[in-house]
């Protein structure tokens, strides 16, 4: 008894095993163009936030690494590809970050200004008032 047990129990732990090379072997041979299109909508999200001019640096890695990463498809070098696609979205992200950063900052001073200059008013409104 001891050894019909052993033998469905190997033979499916060596089914288990096969299936798991051949699914992460194929992963790696399948087309990467759901992370090359996941990236371009990063870089694009990043563009539409004025990364290209708040953060031109990182726009243009996250570009160029697009551009290598659609060439790497297109040679059905989908591992390369991939990598690419995941780097270009990074770079995207940090670039939108940065974008999103500046305008804050920049809203920030302009409220601060604002504040400073009613302030200016006020003193001004202040010291014309008639005393009683």
């Amino acid at each position: 008894m001891t050894n019909s047990l052993k033998t469905p129990l190997s033979a499916l732990a060596a089914g288990i095993t096969a299936v798991l090379l051949v699914t992460g072997c194929s992963s790696l041979k399948t087309p990467a163009t759901a992370d090359v299109a996941v990236s371009r909508a990063a870089v694009d999200n990043a563009a539409s936030a004025g990364a290209a001019d708040l953060a031109p640096d990182e726009m243009r890695s996250a570009r160029e690494k697009m551009r290598m990463a659609n060439q790497a498809l297109k040679e059905r070098d989908y591992k390369t590809a991939r990598d690419l696609a995941d780097q270009a979205q990074a770079d995207a992200k940090l670039a939108q970050s940065k974008a999103n950063s500046a305008k804050a900052t920049s809203a920030a001073d302009e409220i601060n200004e604002n504040i400073r200059v009613m302030r200016e008013e006020l003193d001004r409104a202040n010291q014309q008032a008639p005393k009683q």
